[in-house]
């Protein structure tokens, strides 16, 4: 081959490379193409969850909360996609978490709020979350809250308990066994009480007092918060809780330190992960009560210890999102924030929430709250963020947390069992802002009754008894549980004041049967 072709050769050879290199720099730089330092289209995302508690629709500033900053959670919501019509799929917290878990509402396995002793409500071979995500190859983890129930109804907390979030999915765990108003006050890693010496073994009842330690009906002079009867048992850490417990006394949780515990945790699982896809389901106690906020959050709110637990939640929320930045995974990290039902103010413990209110609307522009039947039952923030990769905007579709399971199945090219996830739509474009959302039904599991959401048509169905009427969590939250079907128009009033089941007889009946078939069938 002659000198002139060689040199002819390279010559077409570097006109091609600087060709493609002025494309990629174009492409780096028009966002064609992922800054991220993989190609976000050949690796699936890490997915975070931020399950919050009792967290209304209007506790974030990007919500319109007044008297408390959320400054990393606006931030997320100035980014993402902002839902004003996402729901949770019930108005209290077990039957939410197990939905979220399982795609399939909580009455298809009688969920409801559970004692601290309850068996675990979802059984090894359910199909779930974190056991789909497994399939594609993700770590998975549950750090925080749990309340779904561990073992079988007799657990003995002295040795390895089963089954638990190990045996439906889950990698790694680290939890409160139940909630933070309930015993046992002692955290649970894997399968093993954390620091528990077998010294002083641990005992809990829910039926009769056991142990030493005085309860507040004893020693009402050593609780520091005030409590009903109900959150009247045991005192820790100078709280009165529900049942009793004795021993363990190495092993007892501070309040205080929750979210500093629960950072590390989150923290040190996504580092050892980072490499690899990991599915971390974040599941805060705050801001549920008894609501203990460490010393450095007290007072940085203007409503006490449950804006100062907005504030504390906020700071959580911030410290794991900086931590995917620092290690260069953020890009490739979908985070959704939501909460588990909607807001309450005393809920057995009294500190203040009502007094120092001030002008802030926990429940938004609706009516109800926490164990509600209207709106604010199941209307939550719900923010999903992906950088580079979801638009900034608001959406106003209606949306539920039952659908992250067979979204991220679809996103994942992941396919689902015949009867798995069952409540669960594919609503992937609508998930991160692209396309319209699929769902157009939704039922609103509350305390007493299911409601039926049609598009803007809100059907509450009646309580059988009288006993239920009236009931309010606190004084401002209504039920909403009545002896007649109710029927609004949120259209037209949001705030649900308006009943028109005596105006639309054909539409009550209509929906009542709706209602009754996916209960039976669901939404197919």
């Amino acid at each position: 081959m002659s000198e002139r072709i060689l040199m002819n050769k390279y010559v077409v050879y570097g006109l091609m490379f600087v060709v493609l290199l002025l494309s990629a720099c174009k492409n780096k730089f028009d966002g064609s193409v992922s800054t991220a330092p993989e190609n976000l289209e050949a690796k699936d995302p890490n997915i975070i969850i931020f399950y919050v508690d009792d967290l209304g629709y209007g506790d974030v500033g990007a919500y319109g909360a007044i008297g408390v900053d959320t400054p990393a959670i606006d931030k997320l919501a100035a980014l993402g996609v902002r839902f004003t019509d996402a729901h949770s799929s019930a108005a209290t917290c077990t039957p939410s978490r197990y939905s979220l878990l399982t795609g399939e509402h909580g009455f298809r396995s009688n969920a409801a709020i559970l004692p601290g002793d309850a068996p675990a409500l979802i059984r090894p071979g359910k199909a779930t979350l974190p056991s789909m995500l497994k399939k594609a190859g993700y770590a998975t983890a549950v750090v925080g809250k749990w309340h779904l129930g561990l073992g079988n109804g007799d657990v003995n907390w002295n040795e390895s308990i089963s089954p638990g979030p190990l045996d439906i999915g889950f990698d790694y765990s680290f939890l409160l066994p139940a909630t933070g108003d309930r015993v046992p006050t002692v955290y649970l890693e894997n399968r093993k009480v954390v620091n528990l010496a077998p010294s002083d073994p641990l005992i809990v009842s829910y039926k009769e007092k056991v142990g030493n330690r005085p309860t507040r009906r004893e020693r009402p002079d050593l609780a520091r918060v005030v409590a009903d009867d109900q959150h009247s048992d045991t005192i820790i850490n100078g709280v009165s809780r529900i049942g009793t417990m004795a021993g363990g006394e190495s092993a007892l949780w501070v309040d205080e330190e929750f979210p500093d515990v629960f950072t590390s945790k989150a923290v040190e699982f996504i580092t050892k992960n980072r490499n690899k896809p990991f599915f971390l389901f974040h599941s805060y106690h705050d801001i549920h009560v008894p609501r203990l906020p460490h010393p450095r959050f007290i007072g940085k709110s203007k409503m006490g210890p449950r804006g100062d637990a907005i504030v504390q939640m906020d700071w959580m929320t911030g410290q794991i999102v900086d931590t995917l930045e620092k290690l260069d995974i953020a890009d490739n990290t979908i985070i959704i924030f939501t909460s588990d039902n909607g807001p309450v103010l005393t809920d057995g413990y009294d500190d203040k929430a009502i007094e120092m209110l001030g002008e802030h609307k926990p429940w938004g522009p609706f009516r109800g709250g926490k164990y509600s039947a209207y709106e604010a039952g199941t209307r939550v923030p719900m923010i999903v963020y992906w950088p580079n990769r979801v638009t900034a905007s608001v959406n106003d579709q209606l949306m539920s947390q039952m659908d992250i399971y067979a979204s991220l199945a679809k996103l994942l090219n992941i396919e689902l069992g015949l009867k798995e996830a069952l409540d669960s739509i594919q609503n992937l474009d609508a998930l991160l802002g692209t396309g319209t959302s699929l769902r157009t039904e939704l039922i609103e599991e509350s305390f007493a009754t299911n409601s039926l959401r049609v598009e803007n048509w809100k059907y509450i169905s009646p309580v059988g008894s009288n006993n239920l009427a009236g009931f309010v969590a606190d004084k401002n939250i209504d039920g909403g549980f009545k002896t007649q079907p109710q029927l609004f128009n949120l259209e037209h009033d949001i705030g649900e004041q308006h009943n028109l089941a005596a105006q639309r007889p054909e539409l009550v009946k209509k929906f009542q049967t709706r209602l009754e078939q996916i209960i039976d069938s669901g939404y197919q």
